[in-house]
């Protein structure tokens, strides 16, 4: 039997973004490049060796990470903080919350016996 799908979280499935150190123009997997004909959700590690910044013609190795554009701006600093909950999944925090609401709600009951 296979391993269900490992969920990920919002970091993790927004691409990287890659921008030129000489000219400043920022690759978004999403556009892709149509002045050289690379393809819409194509990853900056599956361009060509040969391919070029379109705006100053650098070479690839000339770009560096910036990060997710999609994910919130300081998202990946602040993971480390809190009790760990910025690390969940959403269906990790799915659990989490509503198994505390049917606890809560246990507890309410139990209170009916007491009386």
């Amino acid at each position: 039997m296979s391993d269900p799908a490992q969920e990920k979280t919002l970091t993790e499935l927004a691409p990287a973004s890659y921008e030129c150190s000489a000219c400043g123009y920022i690759y978004e997997p999403a556009k892709g490049d149509s002045s050289a004909d690379i393809a819409p959700d194509t990853p900056f590690e599956d361009l060509p060796e040969d391919w070029r910044c379109p705006v100053c013609r650098v070479r690839k190795s000339q770009f560096r990470n910036i990060g997710a554009r999609g994910a919130p701006s300081g998202f990946q600093d602040n993971l480390s903080y809190g009790f760990g909950v910025n690390q969940m999944t959403p269906g990790q925090k799915n659990l989490l919350i509503f198994g505390s609401l049917a606890l809560a709600l246990l507890f309410f009951l139990s209170l009916y016996g007491l009386h």
